[in-house]
């Protein structure tokens, strides 16, 4: 099972901290372990590390309205850069 990388800016980084139930929720279907990473030096850059057990439900689900809904809620600020963990 690949470990996914989403990385991306936000508005604010405490609300989009305060939101990660809602991510776990809403990656559920598709993946497991969601840790939210902050950078040390308090920008607003941040990363969401997923262990992803269906990447077509994923890249699906990354297209789809509520996950749009979803970012716009949680201060994503795009482009969301993705990085797949390798052998």
């Amino acid at each position: 099972m690949p470990r996914v990388l989403f990385a991306h800016h936000v508005t604010d980084t405490d609300h989009w901290v305060s939101k990660h139930s809602e991510r776990v929720e809403g990656f559920a279907a598709w993946g497991s372990n969601v840790v939210d990473y902050v950078t040390a030096d308090e920008s607003n850059w941040v990363i969401v590390g997923v262990d992803v057990h269906d990447m077509d439900a994923m890249h699906a689900a990354m297209a789809s309205p509520e996950i749009e809904a979803a970012k716009r809620a949680h201060g994503v600020i795009e482009p969301v850069h993705m990085f797949v963990e390798t052998d």
